[in-house]
């Protein structure tokens, strides 16, 4: 049997999603094993967080993050920086 290499996509079904599943899929080779996730799955959603995921789209390749689908998502301390929860003079 030949080793595969497990490629997730966690995805929420949005465009951007899509595009990012379709570009997977066309550079996978023959040896990757490509599965797509529904973030709107409880269990994936958890496994998810455990890998550090916090905004999607996001792929983790045997198991790891890919280092480009790091430090993303919402950050309170950047959003503050924007105005959120300041009030307009």
């Amino acid at each position: 049997m030949t080793a595969k290499r497990k490629v997730d996509v966690f995805s929420a079904g949005c465009p951007a999603c899509e595009e990012t599943i379709d570009m997977v899929e066309r550079v996978a080779c023959p040896s990757c094993e490509v599965t797509v996730l529904d973030m709107n799955d409880a269990n994936v959603a958890s496994r998810a967080k455990s890998l550090g995921i916090r905004s999607v789209p996001a792929i983790a390749i045997d198991g790891n993050l890919a280092d480009c689908c790091a430090d993303r998502g919402p950050d309170e301390t950047s959003l503050r920086a924007a105005g959120l929860g300041q009030a307009i003079p």
